[in-house]
């Protein structure tokens, strides 16, 4: 595949819309593992099958996702030492980040439980996921070394993240605000405003915690109003008639209308699927403060 076939380069040239397709989390775990990763990475990196399993089962109860991460400038493990674990709770008025260190199976098992200790400063997840999706190696590699660079104990390498067409992403924790198509200088900046309680919403892709038709609205919200603080536009109310939507917002008060649907494409959305006929979109209708 040459770099003009990439996914990344056909959704920059198609000049796909990033927002809403942020990855669907309120609650996030990420798991310390150096690799290698499969391309599905919890399932195919060797980690035990019953913690494996366990693990998935409260993503699926919580409304969770789960990464493998480890650092940009890692050595070869050692197998007795301690790997780290971060639990992240992303709902808006709840985000909180808790960590601790496991060394077996049995230990990772009960991480979904375990009281840890709050991490104190945001984290940031920079995809670089190769065996899923070669933009994401290519991409984001680069980028999770400058951010590294900068801020090295808050970066993490992390397995994917979903939308590999906006490589590079990044994901800024607690809250899961997802970002794509950056370069190093504006990751870079994007978290020190975000260590501040700004936000710059221009590569933004959505909030994890929010559903998609939210995360939409959010970036229209944000446009229009200018709201810059991390938490501003509270989310107040959704509703549905047919293909339109009304979504509410209060500090600053903000309605956004929007329609769903759905715009040709006849490409691949990864390097590595076959080519969809169509791509969800999110068409602004109105907006009202």
């Amino acid at each position: 595949m040459t770099a003009a076939q990439r996914c990344a380069e056909l959704a920059e040239a198609a000049g796909d819309p990033g927002e809403g397709t942020a990855p669907p989390a309120e609650h996030w775990l990420l798991i310390e593992h150096p690799g290698p990763w499969g391309r599905f990475a919890l399932k195919e990196s060797g980690i035990d099958p019953a913690a494996v399993a366990h693990l998935g089962s409260w993503a699926a109860r919580v409304g969770g996702r789960i990464a493998l991460v480890r650092r940009v400038a890692r050595r070869p493990s050692t197998r007795d030492r301690p790997f780290r674990w971060f639990r992240v709770d992303a709902r808006p008025g709840h985000e909180q980040i808790r960590t601790g260190e496991f060394t077996d199976a049995a230990e990772l098992s009960r991480v979904t439980s375990a009281a840890g200790s709050v991490w104190p400063e945001p984290l940031a997840l920079v995809c670089v996921h190769g065996r899923h999706d070669t933009c994401c190696a290519v991409r984001g590699r680069s980028l999770a070394t400058a951010l590294a660079a900068e801020f090295p104990g808050a970066t993490w390498e992390c397995s994917h993240l979903g939308g590999c067409r906006f490589a590079p992403s990044m994901v800024l924790l607690p809250h899961g605000f997802t970002f794509g198509g950056l370069r190093p200088d504006d990751a870079i900046g994007l978290y020190h405003q975000y260590v501040d309680g700004i936000l710059d919403p221009r590569f933004l892709r959505g909030r994890s915690s929010y559903p998609p038709i939210v995360q939409a609205a959010h970036h229209h919200a944000r446009a229009a109003t200018g709201a810059a603080g991390i938490d501003d536009l509270r989310l107040t109310k959704t509703t549905r008639a047919g293909d339109t939507w009304q979504v509410g917002f209060a500090e600053p008060d903000c309605t956004v209308y929007l329609r769903e649907g759905r715009i040709p494409a006849g490409r691949r959305l990864t390097c590595a699927s076959e080519p969809v006929r169509t791509i969800r979109v999110f068409e602004l209708v109105d907006l009202r403060y």
